[in-house]
């Protein structure tokens, strides 16, 4: 019992520590409005969850945590400059720039992938300094390129005043269709508690057919399904909660409306990578990311599998992009994408991933728990020092320092598991 406890402290050692991280925050600051901390939640999960999720396949492929996202997020930002400088706005100009992202990140995702390849074993290291590299490039093409090699019209409000340049901030709201401020996240807004009993419903069910469905295996039969009576139960107390907000109209139902359709595109890409898994090509992804020369003399192309992986990666990550900053309403040209990588990598190692392994949960879990933490840090700041900057460093401080501690622990335990194999 002690060794499994043991085990678990140290599986979810992230985790706690953001927890409790953010539950001292609440008693340090003298506690946190509870309604501006959800709304703020809120829009905050919504904005990112899509960029946590686009790290989920290289990680089941064996190729570790992809800082290289970034690519992907400048793939998404060049179609957003496109689309904003022919000065079109609404949805039709948000589903242009997805199209545009699309072919801009999967030859991303191509070149990406062929380097990931030649330096096997490297990849995280090898995806910071691709992330750096694509830097340099974005900067020269948006800074010199347009305007001098690129022609562009003279007085664009997008372009500098000297007519070379995109301008330091570009405005995603200026247009007689409102642009694409909100395009997607104003289709339909219903009362979060609403979305909440949804969410909470659809999760129940999928628990217990999920459960029926592996009675059948013998080894299921012999588990004491600790985890799905605790799940369930999660979800019932949620049900219970979000029926007696709704009945009774208490302040919960004052909360900020939630984006539905943005919901629905976000369930929709977990229901994708949870179906992707059970396929061909995601039994491959998880064949490569287990063991690459046994997945070679199986017969799979393993290579070309990793390539594919960092493809959609790349693509989702360029989407998740345009999520992200439909809902920001403006566009900083150099600086909007530069911590994307850092910050969704940190997410979904808070959620319990590792380099090894990752999962939807993990994403989901971990968008909630670090966003938390950005949000209790500033009022932290204030509580200790006076200052609201100073919540800054905690936030630095626990997103290296989150990084460092997965890696480390990740070491730590292939050193364990060697040490172990050694002894037998």
């Amino acid at each position: 019992m002690k060794v499994k406890i043991k085990n678990f402290i140290i599986d979810n050692l992230v985790v706690i520590i953001f927890v409790a991280f953010t539950v001292a925050g609440f008693w340090l600051s003298g506690g946190v409005p509870i309604i501006y901390f959800l709304n703020e939640l809120v829009d905050r999960v919504f904005r990112n969850i899509f960029l946590v999720l686009a790290l989920i396949i290289p990680v089941i492929a064996g190729l570790g945590l992809n800082f290289g996202i970034v690519v992907g997020a400048m793939a998404g930002q060049f179609a957003i400059i496109f689309v904003r400088y022919h000065d079109m706005g609404g949805l039709g100009a948000l589903l242009l720039c997805f199209l545009l992202a699309f072919p801009m990140a999967l030859f991303f995702g191509y070149l990406t992938g062929k380097l990931y390849n030649k330096v096997r074993g490297q990849e995280m290291i090898a995806s910071l300094i691709v992330g750096f590299f694509a830097q340099g490039v974005y900067n020269f093409i948006l800074l010199f390129a347009v305007g001098v090699i690129i022609p562009v019209s003279p007085g664009n409000p997008i372009i500098m005043f000297n007519n070379i340049g995109v301008r330091m901030s570009v405005d995603l709201g200026l247009h007689a269709d409102g642009g694409m401020k909100y395009a997607l996240d104003n289709i339909l807004r219903v009362p979060l508690m609403y979305l909440i009993l949804i969410i909470a419903f659809g999760l129940l069910v999928f628990f217990i057919v999920r459960r029926i469905r592996s009675r059948g295996k013998r080894t299921e039969e012999k588990k004491i399904p600790w985890r799905f009576i605790i799940y369930c139960a999660l979800c019932v107390i949620t049900i219970i909660i979000s029926v007696v907000s709704i009945v009774t109209d208490n302040d919960l139902m004052f909360l900020r409306k939630a984006p539905f359709a943005t919901a629905i595109v976000i369930l929709a890409l977990c229901l994708f990578l949870h179906f992707l898994m059970k396929t061909k090509l995601g039994q491959d992804f998880r064949s490569v990311g287990n063991n690459q020369h046994i997945a070679e003399v199986s017969g799979i192309n393993v290579d070309r599998t990793r390539i594919i992986a960092t493809i959609f990666s790349t693509v989702l990550a360029a989407w998740g992009m345009i999520i992200f900053m439909q809902n920001m309403g403006t566009l900083a040209t150099y600086d909007s994408h530069r911590n994307i990588g850092i910050f969704s990598v940190a997410a979904i190692l808070v959620g319990g991933a590792s380099t090894t392994r990752a999962s939807i949960k993990n994403a989901l879990l971990g968008a909630v728990l670090f966003n938390s933490m950005t949000i209790i840090s500033p009022e932290l700041g204030i509580a200790l020092f006076g200052d609201p900057s100073s919540g800054e460093y905690f936030r630095s401080f626990m997103v290296y320092g989150v990084i460092g501690l997965a890696l480390g622990l990740h070491v730590w335990k292939l050193i364990k598991a060697e040490r172990d194999k050694n002894a037998l």
